[in-house]
């Protein structure tokens, strides 16, 4: 369609939105007509997926100096992006590769969604990964974007349903829209009618936040509504009417049938036999080289995935420690072992920054709790003494016996045995149930550390800013000194993990960010102060370079990074590059004779 913008005088437009008040009576009403007047409705542009990831400007500046501005670019928009393929880690420990791509293909091929996924020259989307070493690594290709036909136009517009940010970054991965993701829609949306999917991008707020400003269950009245320009993800066919869509908790609510990325969605397919995992995650696994028989601990091992594809790897012989500091984030590792049927992984929930302790007494004794649900008592870390446990459990007692009565009398006090605290917990529970610790099955052992020198190898995979996930919509909340601060946290932990290695051992260090700060400077800080620590080559090596030299802040803060010769033999995993995976970074020290 041809471009064309009528432009009115002022006294032209005055006369023309006098004239529309006689036909329209509201405010908001008048402001759509005025609006349209502005915009040009023929814009085929405005019904595309073009967004531009918004940083906040002193962040745009330092990853600007730290790449170059043309290749920051490209990662930015690469971020907006989800990768072309899916990437599936099978467990060899049940199944084998081939059996895997003979299911996936018979599922795909009975589906919809799986037939549009047929490469153009109509071989299988389903392929064994070509990397050495990793031939139990499954690849299903996607495709995109895709340029959708809106039907857009001032007489005909297409109704719309706006969704969250976080909702649609999960349909550009393949998910379904469902009904929590669901913001606002137009009027008069019927089941059965057909509608165009756009994303609520958050806006700047006057005191520098961030909202999407917009209360749940609003009525889109401007379908030309510029903040919506460039950010529709597809078109599919409601399954719930406007009302259904703000009045049922659960359910998908559009059938998004015409997408911009074709992906399959592999939610609780062939559970147990294979896992969804970027590349990059697999490839930490391998750089930590398990062998059969070693002590291994994975320090933030939620949500198991990595821990999972340790033990594989070293054929389910060996033993490792499991630790993450939320009780939730522990038991979903022990479901995805029991899931896979592996024996070899113990959990427990420890704070990262507390993982070492003391050696213990001889007759102190812990208890943390295998994959299966089952205690073993252990030696080396765990709770307190067994006075201590007593004590525990008599306290527990109490408290349970205090909910008990408090549950059947409503009566607000706990009794004369009864602490303050306890009675506050109690009346959380009158109001919200037990928690999950109190659940069948829920039970999870706490740790207070594990002695110096305690592993043959460690893996912290840190938590970080996670910017180098994909799709990413939105990025503008941190800052330079909120991504320092990840850096410092990290260093903190590595701190820790340094510790635990016995000589001989190794650390691997990784995270899924660009950021510098948790990268290259966490490494040169390792390796400025731990003299004994040095980089060690990794297979297989598919990521790219390190970053080298420093970043000087205009405040004055120098940050170093890595000195020449040691950006090779770390991997950085570039989100614009030909590998096409999230952005992620991999470092893997040798433990010399500690001084």
């Amino acid at each position: 369609m041809s471009k064309a913008r009528v432009l009115l005088k002022p006294s032209l437009f005055t006369t023309c939105l006098t004239r529309a008040t006689t036909f329209f009576s509201s405010v908001s009403q008048l402001r759509s007509i005025s609006h349209q007047m502005e915009i040009d409705p023929s814009d085929s542009e405005r019904y595309c997926y073009d967004p531009v990831l918004r940083w906040n400007p002193q962040v745009e500046d330092y990853f600007t100096k730290a790449y170059g501005p043309d290749h920051f670019a490209r990662i930015s928009k690469a971020l907006t992006r989800p990768s072309s393929y899916s990437c599936i880690r099978v467990n060899t420990v049940k199944t084998t590769s081939d059996a895997v791509i003979e299911k996936l293909t018979k599922i795909l091929n009975d589906s919809e969604e799986g037939l549009k996924l047929v490469q153009p020259d109509g071989s299988s989307p389903v392929a064994k990964c070509q990397i050495p070493g990793l031939d139990y690594v499954v690849l299903v290709n996607g495709s995109g974007p895709h340029r959708i036909e809106y039907e857009s136009g001032l007489e005909n517009p297409p109704k719309e349903v706006l969704v969250s940010r976080k909702c649609a970054e999960a349909v550009l991965r393949g998910a379904q829209v469902y009904v929590p993701g669901v913001l606002a829609c137009t009027a008069h949306v019927e089941k059965g009618d057909a509608v165009a999917v756009c994303v609520a991008m958050e806006q700047p707020g006057d005191e520098g936040d961030w909202s999407v400003n917009m209360t749940r269950g609003t009525t889109l009245q401007d379908p030309y509504y510029r903040e919506r320009s460039g950010l529709y993800i597809g078109m599919g066919t409601a399954m719930l009417s406007r009302a259904g869509m703000f009045r049922v908790p659960h359910g998908i609510a559009v059938d998004l049938s015409n997408r911009v990325f074709r992906l399959p969605s592999l939610h609780n397919v062939l559970e147990g036999e294979i896992f969804l995992q970027n590349l990059p995650s697999i490839i930490v696994a391998h750089a930590l080289d398990p062998q059969k028989g070693e002590r291994i601990l994975d320090m933030c091992a939620a949500p198991g995935g990595k821990t999972t594809a340790i033990a594989i790897l070293m054929n389910d012989e060996g033993e490792i420690v499991a630790a993450d500091r939320s009780h939730n984030k522990v038991l979903n590792v022990q479901k995805l072992s029991a899931e896979m049927g592996l024996s070899c992984i113990t959990t427990c929930k420890l704070d990262a920054l507390k993982s070492v302790c003391l050696p213990n007494p001889p007759n102190d004794s812990t208890t943390i709790v295998n994959s299966d649900n089952s205690s073993s008592m252990t030696s080396h870390s765990e709770l307190s003494s067994s006075e201590e446990m007593t004590s525990l459990a008599s306290r527990k007692s109490k408290a349970d016996k205090s909910w008990e009565e408090n549950a059947s009398t409503e009566q607000p006090n706990g009794g004369d045995n009864v602490s303050q605290a306890d009675i506050r917990k109690n009346k959380g529970r009158l109001k919200n149930g037990r928690g999950r610790t109190q659940c069948q099955g829920g039970r999870v052992g706490k740790s207070q550390g594990f002695p110096p020198n305690s592993f043959d190898r460690v893996l912290l995979d840190a938590p970080c800013s996670a910017l180098g996930l994909r799709p990413r919509l939105f990025a503008g909340l941190e800052t330079v000194i909120s991504l320092r601060d990840h850096g410092r946290y990290q260093r903190k932990m590595l701190d820790q993990a340094v510790q635990l290695v016995r000589v001989g051992g190794i650390l691997v260090y990784s995270t899924c960010t660009i950021n510098p700060s948790e990268n290259e400077a966490v490494v040169r800080y390792a390796l400025d102060k731990y003299r004994f620590l040095s980089l060690a080559p990794q297979h297989p090596r598919i990521g790219g370079p390190g970053l080298v030299g420093r970043c000087e802040f205009p405040d004055g803060y120098i940050e170093e990074w890595l000195k020449p010769g040691e950006e090779e033999i770390v991997q950085k995993f570039d989100p614009s590059s030909e590998l096409d995976t999230i952005g992620f970074f991999i470092a893997k020290f040798c433990v010399g004779p500690k001084d």
